[in-house]
């Protein structure tokens, strides 16, 4: 009787499926996990520049040395006023500074119109010369269309010194006369702030309102400019 026999599956075929399955293991074991990307790091600069696009003030990011030592200002100086500090002005404030530069003007010449000539002369003398006297002469100086009085009381006000100009025609103005009284109401003592120049004229016409004052003898070479510059520097030194 013949006997059935089984034929034996070969090893190769019985150990695939068991294979395969080891070798799936093995690659996903052997495989390498995929980088994932790295966050984008914020940092302050973006911070501001986008709060700064949008319309919104930078955001400050307080440091222990920011929070212990906060900024310094520089303050301006104490001195109030429009300046510059570099460069001092043509007239200086009041408040910041005294003595010559507290009033527009050195000198205020008083002249008749038709000692014009005389008056523009002196005034040149007083302007070229070293000390560059600030002169204020009244047909070059005064406003235009100001009022005659405004205008003499105002130049006596803003000049330290007056200088008459005493000769015939200043004798028969009346404007002159009256420049000089306000001249004396504003500085009644002999103070050397008024400097009379007389020219043209004897001692013995000499007004009698400046009979108190020396006056300055136009008749020298140079017509007494040089004296009354001296005397107008006098007393601008006693200012300072």
């Amino acid at each position: 009787m013949a006997s059935s026999s089984s034929i034996p599956t070969s090893s190769t075929q019985s150990k695939k499926p068991r294979d395969k399955i080891a070798d799936w293991f093995r690659q996903a074991l052997l495989k390498k996990p995929k980088k994932m990307p790295a966050p984008q790091e914020s940092h302050p600069s973006d911070g501001s520049q986008k709060a700064t696009q949008d319309g919104l003030p930078p955001t400050s990011h307080d440091s222990p040395s920011n929070r212990s030592s906060p900024p310094s200002h520089s303050s301006p100086p104490s001195c109030s006023s429009g300046m510059s500090p570099t460069l001092p002005p043509t007239h200086m404030d009041t408040s910041c500074s005294s003595g010559r530069w507290s009033k527009d003007y050195d000198v205020c010449v008083c002249h008749s119109e038709e000692d014009l000539e005389a008056a523009q002369e002196l005034v040149s003398y007083l302007e070229s010369s070293k000390a560059s006297l600030r002169c204020f002469l009244q047909l070059r100086d005064a406003t235009p269309g100001g009022a005659i009085v405004s205008e003499l009381c105002q130049a006596l006000s803003s000049s330290h010194c007056r200088v008459l100009l005493i000769t015939p025609g200043f004798l028969r103005d009346p404007w002159c006369k009256y420049q000089m009284l306000q001249a004396l109401t504003e500085a009644p003592g002999a103070e050397g702030c008024t400097i009379p120049l007389l020219s043209g004229l004897t001692r013995a016409a000499y007004p009698p309102e400046l009979r108190f004052m020396y006056y300055v003898d136009g008749r020298g070479r140079d017509g007494g400019f040089y004296q009354v510059k001296e005397a107008v520097i006098r007393y601008l030194e006693t200012l300072s």
